[in-house]
């Protein structure tokens, strides 16, 4: 028995000397390998394409249909101010999921397996991230075709609406930085989910998504104003109509920058410096 086994291990030292070791993956081809396996979770977890879109189609119809009348005098004018706003909401509900994917690999112990594999340690984060514009891109495709289904017309045309959805994946892109760092740091991942609720619905219902900020109270107005999510919707709202100014599109794409140029290097030192014991 003791010499098969010397020689096994005779033929296993045999391979290891005479081959030679496949090269380091490179950042691009390891943040591939990450987005491929975070697309690989739609088939192993579609239940989770019930928020990105199910939700958003609630939320569509309740409040058109709802409040449409009161906010607007009818659904169908509201619907031509709620729609691009409510695209904002589809994308931001969405930004926790890298957060929480980051968490479970942490508790399952995936995580310490990846520190000891030779690949750019941060591509677990970037190929999560890129992954997410998929569900970016499903939810604001299942939103507003709804809601030209039910009458929604961009005075933009088609250019204003591709424009608008691109600048929306850069700012859900950036806000997803933030639970990433927060994904990092958590004990588990119902508490990523807790406090990314807890952060982002008050956001959303002090912004100028739901009702024009004329209508709110005027130190609630300066509270809109200056909100992130704000500037995405007056960005979506006004590319998707063609009324679009300058600072319209550019305080959307400077908030973004801000966000990522802070919680981007937080979110990767944090990740190359945890330690799960």
């Amino acid at each position: 028995m003791t010499s098969s086994i010397e020689g096994v291990d005779d033929r296993v030292m045999a391979i290891l000397v005479t081959h030679e070791r496949p090269p380091k993956a490179s950042p691009m081809s390891a943040t591939i390998t990450h987005l491929w396996r975070g697309i690989m979770a739609f088939k192993h977890f579609p239940a989770q394409l019930i928020d990105i879109i199910l939700l958003p189609a609630i939320f569509l119809l309740l409040f058109t249909y709802l409040f449409g009348g009161a906010f607007a005098g009818s659904p169908h004018q509201y619907l031509q101010f709620f729609l691009p706003g409510i695209a904002v909401q589809s994308v931001i509900l969405m930004t926790v999921y890298t957060g929480t994917a980051i968490n479970t690999d942490i508790n399952k112990g995936v995580f310490d397996r990846f520190r000891t594999l030779p690949f750019w340690q941060p591509a677990a984060i970037a190929g999560n991230l890129v992954g997410d514009v998929l569900r970016y891109l499903i939810a604001l495709t299942m939103t507003i075709g709804m809601g030209l289904a039910l009458g929604f017309r961009p005075g933009g045309g088609i250019l204003g609406v591709l424009a608008a959805v691109a600048v929306l994946i850069v700012f859900a892109f950036s806000v997803s930085w933030i639970f990433a760092a927060i994904g990092v740091v958590a004990s588990v991942p119902e508490r990523v989910s807790g406090t990314s609720m807890i952060v982002i619905y008050p956001l959303l219902f002090m912004s100028n998504i739901f009702v024009r900020p004329e209508t709110m109270p005027s130190w609630m107005q300066v509270l809109v104003k200056v909100n992130p999510l704000s500037h995405a919707a007056t960005a979506s709202r006004t590319l998707m109509h063609g009324t679009a100014g300058f600072w319209d599109v550019m305080w959307a794409l400077i908030t973004s920058a801000l966000i990522t140029v802070v919680f981007a290097p937080l979110a990767v030192r944090l990740y190359r410096n945890k330690n799960t014991r």
